[in-house]
């Protein structure tokens, strides 16, 4: 079973370029962030043309996020709890009802949190807390679980091009980057760090100052799995070409194989 991550920066912006890896790379479940529209106006038709079921927690103009499966889909939350005022479009959780047992898989955009200090890096954390206090109940379930997204978080030095560029940013500051070790520690595997690990490997490249010419990008999309689907990751895709393709996202898929 493959179950991939990506933001998207606008679903009806790349449409074509989703639906052809859609198509080339087939995974059996994606988890879209960024996908900047509402419910109603997400391109369902195309994606389930392809072979998808389809849920989404849509916002206009901005957030949103969406998940794609092969497989039925028994359950859907849309919204993280612990916070009922808070409107933003940012998750979505699903059980995917898979021949070998249910797997349950969230699509997650984690605020960015800039600028830093300010409101909107308090509510990065105050964020980050709701998450970690859902992810520990989800743990109790003892089942196969993938908290899949865009972070926005640069969990190592290694995980960027240069550390020093990036000081005083939300996505690298030592709270943001200790409230995502909590969420870890809670009994989670980045599972790109058990499949591979290997330094400067990244997600993301800007749009400005030729930062995918220059390689000079980012790790900020995670998979992080329970133990149960951590004991079944056979690998780790960081799908890199996609970037090059014309009016490409700033962030690529990256792609989980499980044995299940």
């Amino acid at each position: 079973m493959q179950i991939a991550t990506w933001n998207v920066n606008s679903v009806k912006a790349r449409l074509a370029n989703v639906t052809d890896w859609l198509r080339e790379a087939s995974p059996d479940v994606v988890c879209l962030q960024e996908i900047k529209t509402v419910d109603e106006d997400f391109p369902r038709e195309a994606i389930e043309d392809l072979g998808y079921n389809v849920e989404t927690h849509g916002q206009k103009t901005y957030n949103g996020v969406a998940l794609l499966s092969k497989f039925p889909i028994e359950e859907t939350l849309r919204g993280l709890p612990g916070d009922d005022a808070d409107d933003h479009a940012r998750y979505i959780e699903c059980v995917i009802s898979h021949d070998s047992g249910p797997v349950r898989v969230a699509s997650i955009y984690l605020p960015n949190g800039n600028p830093a200090p300010g409101p909107k890096y308090d509510y990065k954390l105050a964020w980050m807390r709701r998450l970690k206090h859902h992810a520990a109940e989800l743990l109790g379930y003892e089942e196969r679980l993938i908290l899949a997204g865009d972070y926005n978080i640069i969990p190592r030095d290694s995980d960027v091009h240069d550390p020093a560029a990036w000081e005083g940013d939300a996505l690298i500051l030592p709270q943001s980057r200790a409230a995502f070790r909590e969420i870890l520690n809670l009994g989670f595997t980045d599972a790109f760090l058990q499949a591979d690990g290997k330094g400067h490997q990244y997600t993301f490249w800007d749009y400005q100052r030729g930062a995918w010419q220059k390689d000079h990008g980012i790790r900020i999309d995670h998979l992080l799995l329970s133990p149960q689907a951590a004991d079944a990751l056979k690998g780790v895709e960081i799908c890199k070409p996609v970037r090059g393709k014309e009016k490409a996202s700033d962030h690529v898929p990256v792609v989980g194989t499980f044995g299940f």
